[in-house]
């Protein structure tokens, strides 16, 4: 029994120490960039003709033109309207550059009218709600997070537009009407030469995809050639945009899908130190903070070169891709296309849009049982209605699962437990003979048929699911504000009232009250605080973990009892 109680509290300790290491990452200090990266990063920047982000091949081949082009958009930038059943959007004319984009059934925060009464009644205001829509894509110069699109010439050709050129709009505005599912928002541009580019954008009902199409329509003497470049500027923010993973900041940065890598994360520390230069068949760049995901995504079927960069000047940072070099034949067209996700973490939505990029939902070294976790949860909710009982649902099948062990573990503790006081006689009598108490311990043991590690192992097993349960509830955006009943309004942040984290707590009281008390007077309360210790860990938990647990434990006690009354009614040998 001693070793049982080892085990848990070491586990405890883990547990502790992994959220520490959670913290240390998301808070602690940062290193100092090396002189040498700075210096490498400085040399970057001076190779680049503007602060603009544009790539290096774009720039070199037309500084000129772009400086021009930056110049006439400054001084007469319109912007085109686009709004559907879940975005709200604006393009830049200057460049056909997607800002200020608003999704419209996420709302940055949700009012809580229980809690609101609550606090009339204890005299105070209800706290401020700001019901504005989350809004990914950015204008402001000092939150501007943007994605840009453009064309590079090659050698010989022609200029064509890159994301600094002014197209022209034949409207101001566009609104997808009941009863139509998509809607197209062509820009035109025309050079003297004979070159017209139309970059189209096509928004579809209920989705969080942008297609880009740009034609490309040569109607001169001569062949152009060129290449197509997506990217995603952006400053980062200075505080997380919110938190559900029990305080801790999820992640904020960069992120590359190629068919080597898989799913790599290259934070804003790495954009400085290293700029990305890779080549690869299909993929995706992107820029993900909690809950929500922004991706430029090349054709699955083309040879497409990524790359970063790091605007040192105004700390801005840039990640895209380019297209290989095509060629447009004399009085000849070629159309060049793109996807721009950007838009919720909903792993179904996001798996129909390109490879991986459900990755972006991260559940960190536990994916292999958080997507499983997901999907029950998912399938539960489609009949249910509400996360709250899937959360429910979940744990009965999780405790089913585990079933047979957690029956042998409560049989080995209700032994435990009748057994106890003949321990206790066993530590008076031989009390300063150790090994002889061992002896005599373990032959109790044998002839009661008791396992004192017997109720070890379906404990530790609750501890990756819990693990799992932490990350899934934490990263999965169908969690955020969403209401279970009374007073539970958003299972992805913590009980406004603490109400769950005390029931937690008694129920916690109760089943170690089931339990055999440790031999050892220090070990027993050391145990008789973990109810504490849990109940104020758990008060800055996520409502939805703290169900589970709630769930968890009371089955467990239901389970206990029952199998400790079945002790009891066929008794031990004596």
């Amino acid at each position: 029994m001693d070793n049982i109680r080892f085990l848990l509290i070491f586990s405890f300790g883990l547990l502790v120490f992994m959220l520490y290491q959670q913290w240390q990452i998301d808070y602690g200090p940062k290193p100092p960039v090396p002189a040498a990266i700075e210096s490498a990063a400085t040399n970057i920047k001076e190779d680049l003709p503007t602060a603009s982000g544009m790539p290096e091949q774009a720039a070199a081949s037309t500084p000129v033109q772009a400086n021009v082009a930056a110049s006439a958009s400054a001084s007469a930038s319109k912007t085109v309207k686009i709004k559907t059943d879940v975005l709200a959007l604006e393009i830049d004319l200057a460049g056909g550059t997607i800002q200020n984009l608003d999704l419209l059934a996420y709302p940055v925060q949700q009012s809580n009218t229980v809690v609101d009464a609550v606090r009339r009644m204890a005299g105070f205001e209800p706290e401020t709600i700001d019901r504005n829509p989350v809004r990914i894509f950015n204008a402001e110069q000092d939150k501007i997070f943007i994605a840009q699109s453009g064309l590079i010439s090659s050698e010989g050709s022609v200029s064509a537009p890159n994301h600094y050129t002014v197209f022209a709009s034949s409207q101001d505005s566009y609104t997808l009407q009941d009863g139509q599912d998509s809607l197209t928002v062509p820009l035109t541009w025309t050079d003297n030469s004979g070159l017209t580019v139309t970059k189209a954008f096509t928004v579809t009902r209920g989705s969080y995809e942008i297609k880009l199409a740009q034609k490309i329509d040569n109607a001169s003497a001569k062949p152009w050639s060129g290449r197509q470049y997506s990217q995603l500027l952006r400053t980062p923010e200075k505080q997380s945009s919110g938190s559900a993973l029990g305080g801790m900041r999820a992640y904020n940065g960069g992120v590359i899908y190629t068919e080597k890598d898989k799913y790599k994360k290259i934070d804003f520390d790495d954009m400085r130190e290293e700029v990305l230069d890779t080549n690869t068949k299909g993929g995706w760049a992107a820029f993900i903070q909690h809950y929500f995901a922004s991706a430029w995504i090349p054709p699955a079927d083309q040879d497409n070169h990524f790359y970063t960069k790091w605007l040192q000047q105004d700390d801005r940072y840039v990640i895209g891709s380019y297209s290989p070099t095509v060629t447009v034949p004399a009085n000849g067209s070629v159309n060049l296309t793109a996807s721009l996700f950007a838009g919720p973490k909903i792993q179904p939505l996001m798996e129909k849009v390109a490879k991986g990029l459900e990755l972006t939902v991260d559940y960190s070294v536990l994916t292999f049982i958080g997507k499983p976790i997901y999907a029950l949860l998912n399938h539960i909710h489609n009949f249910t209605r509400n996360w709250g009982l899937a959360i429910i649902g979940v744990t009965f099948c999780i405790k089913l699962l585990m079933f047979p062990l957690t029956q042998a573990s409560f049989r080995s503790m209700a032994k435990m437990r009748k057994v106890q006081p003949r321990l206790k006689e066993l530590q008076e009598r031989f009390a300063d003979d150790r090994m002889r108490l061992n002896q005599e311990m373990m032959a109790l043991y044998k002839k009661e048929q008791v396992n004192p590690l017997g109720g070890c192992l379906p404990m530790l097993l609750q501890i990756p699911v819990f693990m799992c349960l932490y990350w899934v509830l934490g990263e999965t955006v169908e969690f955020r504000q969403a209401p279970f009943a009374l007073w539970l309004q958003d299972l992805s942040v913590q009980d406004p009232f603490y109400i769950l984290p005390l029931i937690m707590g008694v129920t916690m009281k109760i089943q170690q009250g089931l339990n055999p008390t440790p031999v050892d007077p220090v070990q027993a309360k050391v145990i008789k605080m973990f109810p504490i210790i849990f109940t104020i860990f758990f008060l800055f938990f996520p409502a939805g973990l703290v169900l589970y647990w709630v769930v968890n434990n009371t089955l467990s006690i239901c389970q206990q009892m029952y199998i400790s009354k079945q002790i009891e009614k066929a008794g031990l040998a004596s």
